[in-house]
């Protein structure tokens, strides 16, 4: 059954997911900040800034809110973490009674440590709180594009909403796997990128795969330990959203955030390698609201700690790396 799409955001993975949704037989709009992307769209059906080489399907973008909205059953937030407050702000006014909420948005918003499904539920006053769902899981957005074989998972409290979902994305390309905890599929999702940044900084001083490995593994360690102290379920982490991102962003050739930390590990300060970037490199953020997040709750965080004061501190990579390894002996697994 075809549906009315309204997909917020135009950059790598809201394109490919409008992408998707239109090859899937929905009728799609997507909202765009710029309105040079929204007409790039239109008339080459190509995303040359966040997705160039890719021929996009044929789905309609737009910079107009309202127009983006109108008569839409599903909206799919594609925006950064740091921007889905403002942008959803502006869409409620909106917002038609029984719309599907969709939240493909990684990350943890800075000040009030709200995952984004909290962000939605305080935003639409609490009317939606059971509502979202969340699509996460180990999908770069060019190889999604290009039809190449894609995992993810979608998270909802409601299983008819997650299997709505589910129906929504799948094809011959896209495999969708349902499950309810929302807490470990945002903080998976999120908190990744983080390790992300750590195991790119790592390969930037060429430490090594035995210190890629270690660093992925013992991130994992810290993802688990703080969602769980959040309420998550530790099998989650075991599944796409969270080993699974965990391993494509800590290794792939595509992942922003480990590019970010293979230059800062290379030596180039933070600023300059931004500049030269379009796309939003969630780590960044999310690091900081993860290392407030772990003090409120008393979780240990070793390995966001140190990106934290290589990224905000000004500390040298390999003075973080030298505090990591001087740390006191551990067992493997502690709370």
């Amino acid at each position: 059954m075809s549906e009315r799409v309204c997909v917020l955001g135009a950059g790598s993975w809201g394109t490919a997911l409008a992408h998707v949704l239109t090859r899937n037989g929905h009728r799609v709009t997507a909202w765009a900040r710029r309105a040079a992307v929204a007409e790039e769209i239109n008339t080459r059906h190509q995303n040359t800034r966040y997705l160039p080489e890719i021929g996009l399907a044929p789905f309609r973008a737009t910079a107009d809110m309202t127009e983006a909205l109108t008569d839409a059953t599903v909206l799919v937030c594609v925006v950064p973490s740091h921007v889905v407050r403002e942008v959803l702000e502006q869409a409620r006014p909106r917002l038609e009674g029984g719309i599907l909420l969709v939240s493909a948005s990684k990350g943890i918003e800075v000040g009030t440590d709200l995952r984004m499904s909290e962000v939605f539920a305080e935003v639409l006053e609490g009317r939606e709180a059971e509502r979202p769902v969340v699509l996460s899981g180990p999908s770069f957005a060019e190889e999604l594009a290009r039809g190449l074989p894609t995992a993810c998972a979608a998270a909802s409290r409601s299983p008819t909403n997650r299997e709505h979902v589910q129906r929504l994305f799948q094809n011959e390309h896209l495999r969708i796997y349902t499950l309810a905890d929302v807490i470990g599929t945002e903080l998976g999702g999120s908190l990744k990128n983080v390790i992300a940044l750590a195991a790119g900084i790592s390969d930037g001083l060429r430490l090594g795969n035995n210190a890629r490995a270690a660093l992925i593994t013992r991130g994992l360690a810290e993802i688990i330990r703080l969602a769980t102290r959040l309420g998550a379920e530790e099998h989650t982490l075991a599944g796409l959203a969270g080993i699974g991102d965990l391993i494509l962003t800590c290794t792939g050739d595509l992942s922003r955030n480990r590019t970010v930390g293979l230059a800062i590990g290379s030596g180039r300060a933070l600023d300059e390698v931004l500049a030269g970037m379009h796309n939003v490199v969630e780590g960044i953020r999310t690091t900081r609201a993860a290392v407030e997040l772990a003090e409120r709750h008393d979780v240990e965080l070793p390995i966001a700690n140190a990106v934290h004061s290589i990224l905000y501190d000004g500390v040298a990579p390999s003075e973080a790396l030298a505090r990591l390894m001087a740390r006191d002996p551990k067992p493997e697994r502690w709370s």
